[in-house]
């Protein structure tokens, strides 16, 4: 048993890391807490470098999981991240394609082989305290539901019981968020328009008509962690994930207006063996 404050995180493909703890990791690394990820899945049904989605035919994921294995290790470096442990599944894709039926996939491995190799890491590095996804996976990605359901059988076979943390976003930023994402649409549209392509908005409800609430009534966050000083190079570990998030609306921000916008990470406890009360301001609150 050690005094050092740990702290783990698992996330289900590599960027994950970066786009929704990658502001704590830099500034537990920055405070001396030992950080660990957890990557669960290799990949592989993200972009090519080129942008070719999945179902195109020169789409290759063993290709993509290879450029995003460098992608992550240059992000892991800007986080000072000391343990990086990939569980190497593979990418399940989204909900309701034949890859999540894939028996190399992280969705069709069985929970409890999954959960025994997280254990196993967990008993190693003694973590106080643990974030990954809720139930839902945050916005309902299969990985990131069995990244949810794997970390909490994994959190359930130790000796002892850490604090579980889900990252979240408080529904008044989401709508902020969601501003932002439907202007962006618009000047697609626009764009589109203007080269005599004709588009439409993207459905945002899910195909099977189950729409996914990713935000969290702002009364029911219960950490909300400064991270504006950080920021920056949280820009740096999504930056470096350039194959994925070239495009997304973080980096078109530009770095300026993404540390003023990016300067907080929010999550809810999932379990309280401190019998902490209201909102935090460190992850680590009632271990220092």
């Amino acid at each position: 048993m050690t005094n050092q404050l740990t702290f783990l995180a698992v996330h289900a493909h590599p960027d994950d890391e970066a786009s929704s703890t990658g502001g704590v990791f830099r500034l537990f690394a920055n405070q001396g807490v030992r950080t660990v990820l957890v990557t669960c899945t290799n990949g592989e049904h993200g972009d090519t470098m080129e942008g070719l989605k999945p179902d195109h035919d020169s789409h290759d994921g063993d290709d993509v999981a290879a450029m995003r294995a460098v992608e992550l290790d240059a992000a892991v470096a800007v986080l000072g991240i000391d343990r990086l442990i990939r569980l190497g599944y593979r990418d399940s894709g989204m909900k309701g394609w034949p890859q999540n039926d894939d028996p190399r996939s992280f969705w069709s491995t069985p929970i409890a082989v999954a959960a025994e190799r997280l254990r196993a890491i967990m008993a190693e590095e003694r973590p106080q305290v643990v974030m990954t996804y809720n139930e839902v996976g945050f916005y309902g990605h299969p990985d990131h539901i069995q990244a949810h359901r794997v970390t909490m059988a994994a959190v359930a076979l130790l000796d002892y019981e850490p604090t579980v943390y889900f990252n979240t976003i408080p529904d008044s930023v989401m709508a902020i968020y969601r501003e932002r994402w439907e202007q962006e649409e618009r000047e697609r549209i626009e764009r589109d328009a203007a080269n005599g392509i004709v588009s439409e908005l993207v459905e945002e409800t899910p195909s099977d008509g189950e729409e996914i609430k990713m935000g969290t009534p702002d009364a029911e966050i219960d950490a909300a962690i400064d991270v504006h000083g950080v920021a920056s190079a949280k820009y740096d570990a999504l930056a470096a994930h350039h194959s994925q998030i070239a495009d997304s609306f973080w980096m078109k921000m530009g770095r300026e207006q993404f540390i003023e916008v990016m300067r907080t990470e929010w999550f809810v406890r999932a379990t309280n063996p401190r019998g902490l009360v209201g909102c935090v301001d460190d992850l680590f609150a009632g271990y220092r």
